[in-house]
């Protein structure tokens, strides 16, 4: 999967396109990502230890990874991620700028 945790990403499709945000987490085996501020549901949570008031919890719920991109850091555009092999190591590179994403 080309999106890993802490990413940033544009949705680019659905209900919250154009939206940006942090990858929150990833789930590889089912090609999902949770992002930050996008695809957002409605929970109705009883009052337990963990929650005492209850109520209507607003939480995101996670969306298929072909609707977001990655944003290139240095100009801060949605870019595809290619890989590459720097220094024996297979990292990810933007395939508008050729500069790597991995740290």
């Amino acid at each position: 999967m080309f999106v890993k945790t802490g990413d940033k990403v544009k949705v680019i499709s659905g209900k919250d396109k154009n939206k940006e945000g942090i990858v929150l987490k990833a789930f590889p085996k089912k090609d999902r990502v949770i992002v930050e501020g996008v695809n957002m549901m409605k929970k109705h949570q009883k009052p337990s230890a963990t929650a005492p008031q209850g109520g209507i919890i607003e939480t995101e719920a996670s969306i298929h990874v072909s609707n977001v991109m990655v944003i290139d850091p240095s100009n801060g555009e949605p870019t595809r991620v290619g890989n590459k092999i720097v220094d024996g190591k297979k990292v990810r590179v933007s395939k508008k700028t050729g500069e790597v994403l991995d740290k």
